[in-house]
């Protein structure tokens, strides 16, 4: 399933970004995973480091069934937070750090309670 989120790209247009159903592609020399968005139908690579995956995703090791594990069963919180990345840099290829995911503000129900 296409995922399609709407971002602010600046004052009054909307950014459209959309996540394809593609698989996402282990880099084993740089100890990531890559997969791709699409910002008003162009691509735009997008990675998420091996350590975020680790620290919020529950990879146990940086190997590569772990950390595709761990980007499968994070997928819609990895996708948001990449949205709001690629809202904020205006579209730009975007590395997910781990540090990224604790920003406040990078996930819209970042700060709420139960």
């Amino acid at each position: 399933m296409n995922v399609m989120l709407l971002r602010l790209a600046y004052e009054d247009s909307l950014m459209h970004i959309t996540f394809p159903d593609d698989r996402a592609v282990f880099d084993g020399a740089n100890l990531t995973v890559r997969f791709v968005a699409y910002i008003d139908g162009e691509p735009v690579e997008c990675t998420i480091t091996a350590e975020a995956l680790e620290d919020h995703f529950g990879a146990d090791s940086a190997l590569e069934p772990a950390l595709m594990a761990a980007f499968d069963n994070g997928r819609n919180r990895i996708r948001s937070v990449c949205a709001e990345a690629l809202g904020q840099n205006d579209g730009e290829s975007v590395v997910l750090h781990s540090g990224l995911f604790r920003v406040e503000g990078m996930e819209p129900d970042r700060g709420t309670t139960a």
